[in-house]
């Protein structure tokens, strides 16, 4: 698979200190569910911008109202410096978003969806056929452009969808959850199709559920959680105010996991956390010598590593240790979605 080259036509290029989205204690309520509660952001133009938290944190309902598509119920939201709310309009005019599930006719083909959406959009039908013709090969889709959205991969779909969200480039656009439920190499083929975004002009709004995507794409990262933002910075700034290194201990033999975890918790004097892997270990730690006296420690006892490693702390160590809970004990690559619909959307 190709990596994308994304065909945008031109839209004013941000000022370098223009404000993509300011807002001012957000709130958006559903009966007594606070599913934004009082949110303050400030992104500015250009690059990309992570939302970060689990399922049911308030990240749809946020960029719902951004959008324009849900209406406040508290403090304000101005989008390129328009109110979402009395210059929706303007709002709209520059922003696209990409919700959580496939928005094309899965009945028609993939060059039918582009070419309905560029002529709605204004183009005349030979523009329209090149402009969708670009996008298609700049997706990767060129060869499925013939073939119903119903039998596309799901890969094939969240590309589709993202390309039928720029068929007029705009100068914000909403990723929600992009890459849920995508196989790696999807995954990895989607977070291609942002960095060209943004090398685009357009900034980038994403929400994950994801870890490693909002390391992987985002300059800087705001962790939502219940509503609230809990945190924000870029992804050195999260990792570096949990003020402490993590030591990472695999074992030879899984079997000797209970007396590596006893030594190290006798020593290190702080909790240990069991790792999904079965010979894996870790502990937030601060005291440099306290891991030497540890580490040489297991080297005496009958207790067999295999490796080890000292370093910063993982976004989802991160996201531990701000919110008490892992950003979501469930979650796999496999999981569902967040709904867009307010039901769903409500704080866990």
């Amino acid at each position: 698979m190709s990596h994308p080259h994304v065909v945008t036509r031109e839209s004013p290029a941000p000022l370098p200190s223009e404000r993509a989205i300011e807002t001012s204690g957000l709130v958006k309520l559903f009966g007594e569910v606070r599913a934004v509660d009082g949110v303050d952001l400030v992104v500015p133009a250009g690059g990309v911008y992570g939302l970060l938290g689990p399922n049911g944190a308030g990240k749809t309902t946020a960029i719902r109202v951004l959008a324009t598509l849900l209406r406040p119920d508290g403090g304000t939201a101005r989008v390129f410096g328009h109110d979402v709310v009395t210059e929706a309009d303007a709002v709209r005019s520059r922003v696209s978003m990409t919700g959580q599930f496939a928005s094309v006719d899965e009945d028609l083909t993939g060059f039918e969806n582009l070419l309905l959406l560029c002529r709605l959009w204004g183009y005349r039908r030979p523009d329209a056929r090149a402009r969708a013709g670009e996008l298609l090969d700049a997706f990767g889709l060129a060869d499925a452009s013939d073939r119903q959205v119903k039998k596309y991969s799901g890969g094939m779909r969240r590309r589709i969808d993202i390309a039928a969200s720029i068929v007029v480039t705009p100068e914000l656009i909403f990723l929600d959850e992009p890459t849920t439920g995508l196989d790696p190499r999807s995954r990895n083929y989607v977070w291609d199709i942002v960095r060209a975004l943004v090398a685009s002009g357009t900034t980038v709004l994403l929400t994950t559920q994801y870890l490693d995507e909002a390391d992987q794409l985002a300059d800087r990262i705001a962790v939502i959680d219940r509503g609230k933002v809990i945190a924000e910075g870029t992804s050195s700034q999260l990792k570096a105010s949990v003020g402490s290194g993590v030591l990472h201990v695999r074992l030879l033999d899984p079997d000797q996991r209970p007396d590596a975890e006893g030594l190290l918790a006798r020593i290190l004097e702080v909790p240990i956390r069991l790792e999904s892997d079965p010979a894996a270990l870790s502990a937030r730690v601060s005291d440099a010598d306290r891991v030497a006296h540890a580490l040489t420690e297991l080297s005496r006892s009958s207790v067999v590593v295999s490796n080890f490693a000292l370093g910063q702390p993982s976004l989802d160590e991160v996201f531990l240790a701000l919110t008490g809970h892992p950003a979501d004990p469930h979650t796999n690559v496999n999981s569902q979605p967040d709904s867009d619909t307010p039901a769903q959307e409500t704080p866990a």
